[in-house]
């Protein structure tokens, strides 16, 4: 397949390029390619697919109790809001619940597949401040124990990619160069650490930090606790743009901070997203979404977001009035290069997945291609 006579991303920019699909990946990126199939996509930019690494579901399915076919509808979802790639992220949850996850996950790769591809497991939890809960079940925090993740990572058969600890929390950051080993990347969230021991814990390898001013220790001058080393450092920050998480103002100074290469945008959706209103769960929590807010009904404690890909993409560009140019790698190669995986996808470059969108001239989603297949 040839996708001819469009603006195709690449390197900060949209460039005049032709590009050669085979396979499912990206062969050939010239400015002159013919073939027997081509896609004329005049008037149409091509970008790279985005990459959700933190959601807790959509379409009234919820992660941690996800069947692999609940998973199949939730990647179904995500490819309509502009999403090729995806981690599924279990809420802290037993230990036997967690397996159950990991189970299901390894069953969906036994389907057959029509949405966004799921490529690994994010654990938030359990290893967080009970101070800095957020939506977490407190009873179900723990202090680090190492074998507990060597486990979950044999079930899943290495495809846990991505955890979220608080540095604070009894031996996590002793326990950061293990998990690093393991192939997870360590983001470091729902936190009440100081400054010296965030420093600590990003020079022990914690590469991220988890929905950034969210659910963590907010910054002082006498004391910049964890939310100053993440701005500080070089480290990727998440970020909810969904208006209720991060104000506009928060929006635009943390990409001032930290600049379009280290922030990653995410939805940290739940299972009411994509549907009307009213109760429903997340992980072992019952949650209200009222006028687009989701609380939990036994405190109100702000329980994830009702965000969409999509959505978070337009705010992004309102928010901030930066052309699509500059906001795009918060949703393809930051995320892609935050879990190692930007030989994947991330990227229109040769030799990686064809995941693709093709925008308008006002940035609305009008095709999406996975691994080369529209869905």
């Amino acid at each position: 397949m040839i996708v001819k006579n469009g603006l195709v991303y690449q390197k900060g920019e949209f460039r005049k390029q032709d590009v050669e699909i085979r396979d499912g990946k990206f062969i050939k990126i010239s400015s002159a390619i013919s073939g027997d199939e081509e896609i004329n996509i005049r008037g149409f930019r091509m970008a790279p697919g985005f990459f959700e690494i933190h959601t807790h579901g959509a379409v009234g399915v919820d992660i941690n109790g996800a069947t692999a076919e609940g998973l199949e509808k939730i990647s179904c979802f995500l490819a309509k809001q502009g999403v090729t790639n995806w981690l599924c992220s279990i809420l802290t949850d037993t230990k036997e619940q967690t397996l159950r996850c990991i189970q299901e996950y390894k069953r969906w790769k036994t389907l057959e597949h029509w949405g966004a591809d799921l490529c690994g497991i994010h654990l938030e939890g359990p290893f967080l401040s009970e101070e800095y809960a957020g939506a977490m079940p407190k009873s179900l925090l723990l202090d680090m124990d190492l074998e507990l993740i060597r486990r979950y990572q044999e079930e899943a058969e290495g495809d846990i990619r991505y955890i979220t600890v608080s540095p604070e929390r009894k031996g996590v950051i002793e326990a950061i160069t293990a998990i690093r080993s393991m192939g997870i990347q360590v983001a470091m969230g729902h936190s009440g650490a100081g400054y010296e021991e965030a420093v600590t814990a990003i020079k022990q390898g914690v590469g991220a930090c988890t929905h950034t001013f969210n659910a963590m220790r907010l910054f002082h001058q006498h004391e910049p606790a964890i939310m100053g080393a993440a701005l500080e450092s070089d480290i990727y920050c998440e970020a909810i743009c969904d208006g209720l998480h991060l104000h506009p103002g928060s929006v635009r100074l943390l990409l001032k901070t930290k600049g379009n290469k280290r922030v990653v945008a995410i939805t940290d959706s739940i299972m009411a997203t994509g549907f009307p209103e009213g109760n429903y769960k997340l992980g072992v929590n019952d949650v209200v979404v009222k006028n687009g807010d989701a609380r939990l009904a036994s405190d109100g404690t702000r329980a994830g977001s009702v965000l969409t890909a999509k959505r978070a993409f337009h705010n992004f560009l309102d928010f901030t009035g930066y052309p699509a140019e500059e906001i795009l790698p918060l949703f393809t190669e930051n995320p892609a290069r935050l879990l190692g995986m930007e030989r994947k996808t991330g990227m229109i470059e040769e030799k990686r997945d064809a995941n693709f969108l093709l925008l308008d001239d006002k940035n609305n989603i009008k095709a999406v291609y996975v691994k080369g297949r529209s869905v």
